[in-house]
């Protein structure tokens, strides 16, 4: 028997606080006015304040929250004069997570006169060090390459005064944890560090006990924005009828804007290959790709001129597109918690409308699919197609 879940999700619920109330200066409030910030969201609401005290803060909050602005605008705030070397350090998981938090750095911080250097692998490394010898306050990008310019004697860690780790779980995931530690041994001791992740395991938590002080923990409930602003579908279907099915659902569907997520970087190909020839405006994006065909891929994603992305899950976090309208996990995901982050690409805070959601599952996944509407909190339906066999009937689910 399926049992109802418990609670709600007060995550949006209205709120009269403004960024007034925050601490911030009255003249980054009225930028950011400018900019289209009028509330802070729950995390920047609970984040920020601590966070411009000059304190470590450890914040925990589902991805499409805002945790990138959380972050950003105390450490614009507190490096408001121009230095000769580094002031800052953010530290994210990958390239287009580091392009996009540098976006929206130079979104906050325009009325300042503060320097930002975007450093990732699969850019030309010169460039990146010229603009470094230039002078930057802010510097984002993924460790491995940080590192490489530290090494080259290109990038000094030594007056960095706030460390933030973003995405921290995705970066202890992906194997970063040694480099992640190299980097805050160089940095000096007396420095502020923030840490931004989605979820709070034990990695997660030592790293913190290491490489913090008595950090503030921000912990907004993770019922999960997207139960609300998504809405969220299972398919039972066989593994060799899920094109049959991802076929007749995007006829049905007709969506505006829509990624397909792979577990492996070999299936997303395989299913690319199968619609490059008979659908316009499809993509694949995944980890093998060199950076130029990511990068364009990504761009024409945003422009809308790719309508639907098959990709892995090196896009199932951090990549803020407003329009998309459908997630299809055509492979449920291998670990529950990239299910939040996977649909957590529709129903942005920056997108106009929710989005919906369909995880095609077969047969013997029903433990996996479980999980995952334990972690949502939320029981998820089952969506049928009509005229469509999707699988050969078996015992039920759930008994």
């Amino acid at each position: 028997m399926r049992l109802p879940f418990l609670g709600g999700n007060t995550l949006f619920e209205s709120t009269k606080v403004t960024f007034a109330d925050l601490g911030l200066s009255p003249e980054t409030v009225e930028h950011l006015k400018s900019v289209g910030y009028e509330h802070p969201s729950p995390i920047q609401r609970d984040f920020i304040p601590p966070a411009l005290k000059g304190v470590d803060c450890l914040g925990q909050s589902q991805t499409g929250t805002g945790k990138t602005a959380a972050f950003m605008m105390p450490v614009l705030e507190l490096l408001k004069e121009q230095q000769e070397e580094p002031q800052a350090l953010v530290l994210c998981p990958t390239r287009e997570l580091s392009e996009q938090v540098a976006v929206e750095a130079q979104k906050i911080s325009r009325f300042s006169k503060l320097e930002i250097a975007v450093v990732v692998g699969g850019r030309p490394l010169k460039a990146q060090m010229q603009k470094i010898e230039r002078g930057v306050d802010v510097v984002v990008g993924t460790p491995g390459r940080v590192i490489d310019l530290f090494k080259r004697k290109s990038l000094s860690l030594k007056n960095i005064r706030l460390a933030v780790l973003d995405e921290a779980d995705r970066m202890l995931d992906i194997g970063f944890r040694p480099d992640m530690e190299f980097i805050l041994k160089q940095c000096p001791k007396e420095r502020q560090t923030l840490l931004l992740s989605a979820t709070l395991p034990s990695e997660v938590e030592r790293l913190a006990n290491r490489f913090m002080k008595d950090p503030v923990r921000i912990d907004i409930e993770p019922q999960n924005v997207t139960a609300d602003r998504v809405e969220q579908f299972y398919c039972t279907v066989d593994e060799n009828r899920k094109l049959q099915l991802l076929i007749k659902l995007l006829v049905q569907e007709k969506p505006k804007q829509a990624i397909v997520f792979c577990r492996t970087k070999r299936k997303a190909d395989q299913l690319y290959n199968k619609f490059q020839t008979r659908l316009d405006g499809v993509e694949t994006l995944h980890g093998d790709l060199p950076q130029s065909k990511r990068d364009r891929v990504m761009k024409q994603f945003r422009a809308g001129k790719v309508r639907m992305l098959i990709a892995t899950d090196i896009v199932g976090r951090g990549i803020d597109v407003g329009g998309i309208s459908h997630i299809i996990n055509y492979d449920i995901p291998e670990h529950s918690d990239d299910y939040v982050h996977r649909i957590g690409r529709a129903g942005r805070l920056s997108s106009e409308f929710s989005g919906r959601a369909f995880t095609f599952v077969t047969q013997g996944q029903g433990n996996e699919l479980t999980k995952i509407e334990l972690l949502v909190n939320k029981l998820i339906p089952e969506y049928k197609l009509d005229g469509l066999e999707t699988h050969t009937p078996r015992e039920r689910r759930y008994i």
